[in-house]
């Protein structure tokens, strides 16, 4: 059974939501949100900028993020090259830079909340059981609710803490999608009771991801189209909460000559590949606005540039320009 009501939340933190959720309807804000577990590659790269353009061209704010919560991950220097690479293309955000690592005993407090309402239940399921039950091809299949109706035992057992999983309800979950798929996710079969703490003490992404939406008073997120299925997910924890979700624009990914997506986990080429080939910043940005259709293959301009030759009205055009190509594909 899933609770009726949002959690009773500490004052303080209450108040910080509320405070977000204000200054959401103020204007518009949106954010760049890279992990610090390697260089920006050309695909994260061309995302940034969709999502400046977007920003500066609506008089907007930049925010920039650093999910930095799995520490195993992160790499050495990787933060300090993301803001290099931004600063080197001219992509400037608002305010300083915020990092979610600084966010761990607000996400316990929320957590908390959660759990004492109900919303939360503890699951013991190994990664091997799970595995067994995964879709084909590797694809994890929706959490089937082993643990869902069990004794809620949440102290560890043969040296193991429980994870955490979000008690999902029956039916639809939507939000405005503005570029790719519908934004609709049916709860049950396609989003399923998601982890938002795991079993070795870790906030899991999607909790993190959506509180900061909202602490950050987010009104757009524009990312790549590799992170729609993890919004119903996302959408729900908002849900939860007592919070609409904001607006979402899942922008196409750039692919190689074979169709696949590039990723730091390939070794697509970042920027230090582009410079040492002897591409200035004015070269970078006309090789990403040209695989957007923005601009001829071989224009050289600056990011300022870029942004005095678009209308917020063209850059709509081509997100729902996108949106139909992939609808009928």
């Amino acid at each position: 059974m899933v609770p009726a009501q949002t959690p009773r939340l500490p004052r303080h933190l209450q108040a910080r939501l509320e405070a977000g959720l204000r200054q959401r309807g103020q204007g518009y804000r949106t954010r760049f949100a890279p992990s610090p577990t390697g260089p920006l590659h050309r695909g994260n790269l061309r995302t940034a900028l969709v999502s400046w353009l977007e920003a500066r061209l609506r008089g907007g704010e930049w925010l920039l993020r650093i999910d930095d919560l799995d520490g195993p991950r992160n790499r050495p220097g990787a933060e300090a090259s993301i803001l290099h690479d931004l600063r080197w293309l001219g992509l400037d955000w608002d305010g300083p830079p915020l990092r979610q690592s600084d966010h761990r005993g607000l996400y316990a407090s929320l957590l908390s909340a959660l759990r004492r309402a109900g919303w939360l239940y503890p699951c013991r399921c190994s990664r091997r059981l799970l595995a067994d039950v995964s879709a084909p091809h590797g694809a994890l299949a929706v959490y089937p609710g082993f643990c869902r109706e069990r004794p809620p035992r949440w102290g560890p057992e043969a040296g193991r803490l429980p994870s955490w999983r979000l008690r999902l309800g029956e039916g639809v979950i939507r939000w405005r999608e503005r570029c790719g798929s519908t934004g609709c996710q049916d709860g049950p079969s396609t989003v399923g009771d998601v982890a938002l703490r795991r079993a070795d003490g870790l906030v899991a992404y999607h909790l993190a991801t959506a509180v900061d939406e909202l602490l950050m008073g987010i009104s757009d997120v524009v990312r790549g189209d590799d992170l729609w299925s993890s919004t119903g997910a996302q959408v729900a924890v908002m849900a939860a909460l007592g919070a609409p979700p904001p607006s979402y624009a899942h922008v196409p990914l750039w692919r190689d000559a074979q169709g696949e997506r590039l990723s730091k986990r390939h070794g697509a080429e970042g920027l230090a590949g582009l410079r040492d080939r002897g591409e200035d910043a004015a070269g970078v940005i006309g090789l990403l606005a040209a695989s957007l259709g923005m601009v001829p293959a071989g224009s050289r301009l600056s990011a300022g540039e870029l942004l005095a030759d678009l209308s917020s009205q063209g850059l709509d055009r081509w997100l729902q320009q996108e949106r139909r190509i992939r609808e009928k594909a």
